[in-house]
């Protein structure tokens, strides 16, 4: 079968040099959610088989893949995984220990709550500290299959999460913007303030009173 430019199997290179070194059980590690207004930073961590017989077609980082696509890879991935885990810090989280460290914790869980123990852990650009090997690749969601995998089930956890939040606070418009600063939701922080699930921290120059709405 010939492979295109952007043909998922062009995505293995780091698997494909840890499984020469005699690793087997390699893991992805990615988030999604450090730059919104409101709703939680989540982390997926994820184990995948690696014969190409195995090989999910279509995975690509979460970003660069529709919507319609990630729901479809999404239950693909969860199907084939030797193991996966997936934690979240809410937004009360971040605002007390910030985004950066609220999303290390988020990793370091992810990772130590495999079932399976992973001989190598790929993290997309965060230095984490953990008990396993850690390879940090600038822009790994990009580049490795396996957090390309972690990235779509850590996306769409976390849309499927903002749009039942947004059946609850219609204001923000959370299930078109994710709870990232749309021009329509900075406009209802501005005209209404803040609801339970934005984080104070983020907000402080859009939100000039305390008050929430329930």
């Amino acid at each position: 079968m010939a492979r295109t430019k952007h043909d998922t199997f062009t995505m293995l290179e780091y698997e494909h040099k840890y499984l020469r070194e005699g690793k087997r059980y390699i893991a992805g590690v990615d988030e999604v959610g450090r730059g919104p207004l409101a709703g939680p930073v989540v982390v997926a961590s994820v184990i995948m088989p690696l014969d190409d017989c195995d090989i999910i077609q279509g995975v690509n980082d979460s970003k660069k893949v529709s919507e319609k696509n990630r729901e479809i890879l999404f239950d693909k991935i969860i199907q084939k995984a030797i193991a996966y885990k997936i934690e979240w810090a809410d937004e009360k989280t971040i605002d007390e220990i910030n985004i950066l460290q609220a999303t290390k914790r988020c990793m370091q869980r992810a990772v130590d709550g495999l079932s399976v123990s992973p001989d190598i852990v790929l993290v997309d650009a965060v230095n984490l500290q953990c008990k396993y090997p850690i390879d940090a690749i600038i822009k790994g969601d990009a580049k490795s299959y396996t957090i390309a995998c972690a990235s779509i089930i850590a996306k769409v956890t976390r849309d499927r999460y903002m749009v039942e939040m947004s059946e609850k606070y219609p204001q923000y418009d959370f299930a078109s913007n994710k709870g990232y600063g749309s021009p329509k939701h900075i406009a209802a922080l501005k005209s209404i303030g803040q609801c339970p699930i934005h984080r104070k921290s983020f907000i402080r120059n859009f939100v000039n009173n305390g008050a929430e709405n329930e």
